[in-house]
């Protein structure tokens, strides 16, 4: 059934609109073949990249340039030999390549958001580092479509909550659309909100939990195509 009431949407960014995360993936590819380690495997250094990812993140948040200085931290940590400038410098650049990754839009985005403008207001809601999530904004050319765009340190509970306050959204007439269960469908359920879960087979693992029960409606879809079939 397709809702016909003026909603308020509210789009995620990274590997909801436009890939992301493979681009970080690559760059731990490239980590894990630099590092050589005589016994770990690729998942056993993720593993201790997650945790120090967790703990940083606390602190510097996301993005290409936070993900350098994690990588060589865990670098330092699990290195089997002793570590040059050379070694730290070469593990930044592979991080800091994601900055001139090619801008690719999911398919279907563009005209799916072309179409949902028309009838809908958009809003923008992702999490990272000012300038680096900015330019990706403005290199995708899907500002025009989105009333309003805002960029956060976090994206928990209390930032919807602020994010609704400050638009006037109506919680029974908004949804938050996004791949990512911690960051996007949970947070939003939580406070009331409704949203729509579209996975990618790529979403970073520390974005990966249990979809909760909330006081929100919950629609899963394949792709963000369908969302015109709803919207």
């Amino acid at each position: 059934m397709k809702i016909t009431e003026r909603q308020h949407l509210i789009f995620d960014a990274d590997d909801t609109l436009w890939e992301n995360n493979i681009y970080f993936e690559d760059a731990f590819d490239r980590f894990c073949e630099h590092l050589a380690h005589s016994s770990l495997t690729p998942d056993q250094i993720r593993a201790e990249l997650d945790l120090i990812e967790m703990e940083n993140n606390k602190v510097h948040g996301y993005g290409a340039v936070n993900f350098a200085r994690n990588l060589r931290q865990c670098y330092k940590s699990l290195c089997e030999r002793p570590v040059s400038d050379h070694d730290l410098k070469h593990v930044s650049a592979a991080a800091h390549k994601i900055l001139d990754s090619p801008m690719e839009l999911i398919d279907g985005v563009a005209e799916t958001l072309q179409e949902l403008a028309t009838r809908h207001e958009l809003t923008m809601f992702t999490k990272g580092e000012i300038k680096e999530q900015t330019a990706k904004i403005e290199r995708s050319g899907l500002r025009p479509l989105f009333a309003h765009c805002a960029i956060v340190k976090e994206k928990n509970r209390e930032a919807y909550l602020e994010l609704a306050d400050a638009r006037g959204f109506r919680h029974h007439a908004t949804w938050m659309i996004g791949n990512s269960p911690k960051s996007d469908v949970n947070p939003a359920l939580a406070v009331g909100l409704n949203a729509v879960h579209i996975p990618h087979e790529r979403t970073w693992t520390l974005e990966r939990e249990e979809i909760m029960e909330g006081g929100g409606r919950l629609m899963t879809l394949t792709s963000v195509r369908h969302l015109l079939l709803h919207f």
